[in-house]
């Protein structure tokens, strides 16, 4: 029975190819959409798609409305994992008051088995997952022919599944590192601790990447660090660059000004996850600053999070309360309600931490902010992000020592607004960061596999400019 197929339309052949993805709607957040779009825009380039994905995701956030991204009879199966849910992986007493002797209680009575499970669970608690994937995954292959797989990760289960279901069906393999995996592991909450697990997960990682026909990273700078990782391993497995990117579909109302009722402040606005990657403790300090220095222009500043939030994260936030600036903390938003506020905003926020190998991180959601035209302060290490920012208009780049300097700027900002949302940005190439585009250079990736060329790629497969 043949992978192939052919479009009664067009005449041409399809190909069908298996994604396993932790990360798939009903589950919410940025690292979903870069395997809902794949999906969704694959088929323009000659490749259907199947999906293997979790029944009960131990997430911390849903967002159906991402699913309509979906087209029409896509195969989703869905198998049940054994993880427990998420509120538990992370503590569970959120929640609760902050402090209170409950709390203590619930987290000193759930830290015992929680630090147990970090140790057991290898790559992660998604192994939970494992079993009953590989077991639907291969009746989905014995059902239908394929002509490759992607695993996609974090949670790097997904890759030990791919393996497996390598192993079990001979089809070329393609790993997409949406984050590193010894980078996440460094900072995820829930990740098992230890010079124990440390090289536990490095030989796992080894063993996949021997096994992966192709690899893909998000960053130029991830593709140098996954190609040492290669060869550690003794793979030759090609590593290309697949950025993330926005969805032009999510903008076909209008990429300008989003007109909100109260322009009496200038509103700055960040949306996504506060965690230790993307600390915001740069951030609230220079608005302390700010705030000592300027009280009154100060009271001209709105800032709105949109996300979830870390404990510590939510922490660190709480000063602003006493500073004159209005702040605006929103719990996780379904997708097309952040765009809408990322839209309405005078200026948008990233943050990345000043640690060890961050600059090779680049957030998923700046591609939104570029695309929404509005004006991005970036708050990042020297790296990535900075570099891709440089064919952007309007963006304004600090260093998170730099705290004297964000204050200055934010004052002269605040100064400057007239009342009135500015316009949108001057025009410039976003076509690279289409998702429809990343798509057909995922099939660039899939064509070369699938004609049997695992090794050598037959185009110049990604640039990352």
């Amino acid at each position: 029975m043949s992978a192939h197929r052919i479009d009664r339309a067009t005449g041409a052949h399809v190909k069908r190819v298996l994604f396993v993805s932790y990360a798939f709607p009903p589950a919410g957040g940025a690292g979903v959409q870069r395997g809902a779009k794949f999906v969704k825009y694959l088929p323009h380039w000659g490749w259907s798609p199947s999906v293997l994905v979790p029944s009960n995701p131990s997430v911390p956030v849903f967002d159906g409305t991402l699913a309509s991204d979906m087209a029409a009879g896509t195969i989703v199966r869905r198998a049940r994992t054994l993880e427990p849910p998420y509120a538990f992986k992370n503590g569970g007493s959120e929640k609760l008051r902050e402090g209170s002797r409950l709390a203590r209680m619930v987290d000193a009575f759930k830290r015992v088995p929680r630090m147990a499970a970090a140790g057991l669970l290898q790559p992660d608690p998604a192994v939970l997952w494992a079993p009953a994937a590989v077991l639907e995954g291969r009746r989905l292959l014995l059902e239908l022919p394929h002509a490759a797989i992607v695993a996609t990760g974090p949670p790097f289960s997904c890759f030990l599944i791919g393996r497996a279901l390598q192993r079990l069906s001979a089809l070329p393999l393609v790993l997409d590192y949406r984050d590193e995996w010894d980078l996440s592991h460094r900072f995820l909450e829930n990740r098992g601790k230890g010079a124990l697990a440390i090289r536990l997960q490095h030989a796992m990682q080894r063993r996949v990447m021997r096994a992966a026909n192709a690899v893909i990273a998000t960053t130029t700078r991830s593709v140098a660090a996954l190609e040492q990782v290669r060869d550690e391993a003794g793979s030759r497995a090609p590593v290309v660059c697949i950025r993330n990117g926005f969805d032009a579909d999510d903008f076909v109302d209008g990429v300008g000004a989003c007109v909100r009722e109260d322009q009496s402040r200038y509103r700055l606005v960040y949306a996504g996850t506060l965690w230790n990657l993307t600390s915001v403790e740069p951030f609230v300090k220079a608005i302390r600053l700010f705030a000592d220095r300027e009280p009154g222009l100060a009271a001209r500043l709105e800032v709105v999070f949109a996300g979830r939030r870390t404990r510590d994260q939510e922490a660190l936030l709480r000063p602003l309360i006493d500073t004159p600036v209005r702040l605006v903390a929103h719990p996780y938003m379904d997708h097309g309600a952040a765009l809408r506020l990322v839209r309405s905003a005078d200026l948008l926020c990233a943050l990345l931490t000043d640690a060890a190998d961050a600059e090779r991180v680049l957030p998923a959601k700046v591609f939104e902010y570029m695309a929404s035209g509005r004006p991005i302060l970036a708050i990042a290490p020297r790296g990535e992000l900075w570099e891709v920012l440089d064919r952007y208009p309007h963006a304004y780049r600090f260093v998170p020592s730099d705290i004297s300097g964000i204050a200055t700027f934010l004052e002269g900002q605040t100064a400057s607004y007239q009342g009135e949302q500015s316009e949108r940005s001057p025009a410039w190439d976003a076509s690279p960061y289409d998702r429809r585009h990343q798509a057909g250079q995922l099939a660039e990736v899939l064509d070369a596999l699938a004609d049997f060329e695992p090794v050598s790629l037959r185009r110049p497969v990604v640039s990352c400019t």
